[in-house]
C-alpha cells in the first residue's frame, strides 16, 4: 500500500505515568475499545496553537482523570494510521499520593496499575512497549 506521504503529519502527545505503590512504582495503560480493542500509553492529538507539553497533560487528564507532572521526555513512535504519518511524542509523567477512583469514559474502558515488566507485556503495539522499555530502564 502507498501510503500519502505528501499530506500534513498527525502530530500526537502522550504520557508515560508512574506512581509509587507499597509494592514499588507502577505504570498506567489503559485498554481502549477501538479497533477491535487495545491496551496501550494514554494520547492524543495535538490541537491547534498547543505545545506537546500541553497536548501529553490534557489526554492524560481527559483518559485517565489525573494531573501528573512533567518529569522528562519519555520517546517518540512514527507509523502510518490509515495511511497518513503520524508522530507521537511521549513524555515521562510522575502522580503524587492517592489517585481518584477510574471511571471509564468515552475514550478508555479500563485502566492497570502495572510494574514496567508487566505493562511492557501488555502493551498491544510494540512501538509503545519500546518506549516504555527505553524510559524506565
Amino acid at each position: 500500500m502507498i501510503a500519502n506521504l505528501n499530506c500534513p503529519v498527525i502530530e500526537a502527545a502522550g504520557g508515560v505515568v508512574e506512581r509509587d505503590f507499597a509494592e514499588g512504582v507502577r505504570v498506567a495503560v489503559i485498554y481502549r475499545e477501538r479497533h477491535g480493542g487495545e491496551w496501550g500509553l494514554p494520547k492524543g492529538k495535538r490541537q491547534a496553537g498547543e505545545t506537546w507539553q500541553a497536548t501529553a497533560l490534557r489526554e492524560v487528564e481527559e483518559e485517565l482523570g489525573l494531573r501528573p507532572t512533567i518529569v522528562g521526555v519519555a520517546g517518540a513512535t512514527a507509523y502510518l494510521a490509515e495511511g497518513i504519518p503520524k508522530l507521537v511524542l511521549y513524555w515521562r509523567m510522575r502522580l503524587e499520593g492517592d489517585a481518584p477512583p477510574f471511571a471509564p469514559n468515552e475514550e478508555v474502558r479500563e485502566v492497570a496499575w502495572l510494574t514496567p515488566e508487566e505493562a511492557t507485556e501488555r502493551l498491544t503495539h510494540q512501538e509503545e512497549a519500546a518506549v516504555l522499555r527505553a524510559c524506565i530502564s
